[in-house]
């Protein structure tokens, strides 16, 4: 299965797009693009010393120019960092040429799955399950009207979530070769 544009995974921190990216890779043959790596690596450090030498509007920039520079891609996977929706440019960019998905999960999961992360720069000195329903309350309305479909990630299997995705993109675009 080949598609003639991208799947764009946006999502708090911790939903699985990594995960969800990984699994469409080997299943599906596609090409993935981690937005927070290719930028680190291009950078030369972290996203949390980015964001500390450079500040976040520094980031979004890079954020920006990665998903413009991206554009001429197709059958790709491009998992955005948490807060890539904030920006309303972003969100233009990403439905240029590619299908939105919001992966959603609770506050808890959430915790779950970062409480051991330090690599999470938003979460420095909030790493609570309150702390986090609140950041993800900030952001739901910004990730909800950047979603072309959504997908509930909380107790459910790597493939299940996958399959649920697809059959939900296959419902929303048509131009699945």
């Amino acid at each position: 299965m080949k598609m003639d544009y991208n799947i764009v995974l946006i999502g708090f921190m911790g939903a699985g797009k990594t995960t969800v990216s990984e699994y469409l890779r080997d299943t599906y043959g596609m090409d993935v693009v981690e937005m927070d790596q290719v930028i680190a690596e291009r950078e030369g450090m972290t996203i949390s010393d980015i964001f500390s030498v450079h500040g976040e509007e520094y980031f979004r920039n890079l954020e920006t120019n990665l998903l413009k520079e991206l554009q001429s891609r197709k059958n790709t996977v491009i998992s955005c960092g948490g807060g890539a929706v904030l920006r309303e440019e972003n969100v233009v960019e990403m439905k240029k040429n590619g299908c939105v998905v919001l992966l959603t999960v609770t506050p808890e999961t959430v915790y779950e799955r970062v409480k051991d992360s330090d690599g999470r720069p938003i979460l420095k000195g909030r790493k609570n399950i309150n702390d986090i329903m609140e950041l993800m309350e900030k952001r739901k309305g910004k990730y909800e009207a950047a979603a072309d479909v959504m997908v509930a990630t909380d107790g459910m299997t790597i493939q299940d979530i996958c399959e649920e995705m697809m059959k939900k993109l296959m419902e929303h675009r048509t131009d699945v070769i």
